[in-house]
């Protein structure tokens, strides 16, 4: 699965600025929204935040997949944040976040949003994956990590 269909090089920050939990799901909403598959950026907030009160998604690793099946958007976006000082996700691990993949889906892609799901988290499980990602500089470095991954 080629997971660079579902970025956009728009939604890709290398230098989320938000010093809490709240405010980097914010900032990928935010991106999140430049695209014309996002309908609505305030529902998609709210369904991400709601999702997140149920259990972290910050799985550890330095990473976090906030996500959310919602009618806020008509079809799998997956928008890419990177922090340098990393954030206090509440991660499982207790340290603190520097990757982020915000994954939202329409509430009837079930099977897709799950295979998207479990394809960034096998490659994230990769330490020389996760550390290239700290060292991309470009929206085409991540798609690249992210398509050529075993």
């Amino acid at each position: 699965m080629k997971l660079s269909k579902f970025c956009e090089e728009e939604l890709m920050s290398f230098d989320l600025s938000g010093p809490t939990k709240t405010d980097v799901i914010r900032e990928l909403v935010d991106l999140a929204a430049k695209s014309s598959t996002v309908r609505d950026r305030d529902e998609l907030l709210a369904a991400v935040l709601e999702r997140e009160k149920l259990v972290t998604t910050g799985v550890g690793y330095g990473v976090a997949f906030p996500h959310a099946k919602t009618r806020a958007t008509k079809g799998i976006i997956i928008v890419f944040g990177r922090s340098e000082i990393g954030v206090d996700f509440e991660a499982m691990d207790k340290k603190h976040v520097h990757l982020f993949f915000l994954i939202a889906a329409p509430e009837d892609a079930i099977g897709a949003h799950l295979n998207v799901m479990a394809r960034l988290s096998y490659i994230m499980k990769s330490e020389k994956n996760r550390e290239r990602l700290m060292r991309a500089r470009t929206a085409g470095e991540v798609m690249l990590i992210l398509d050529s991954a075993p």
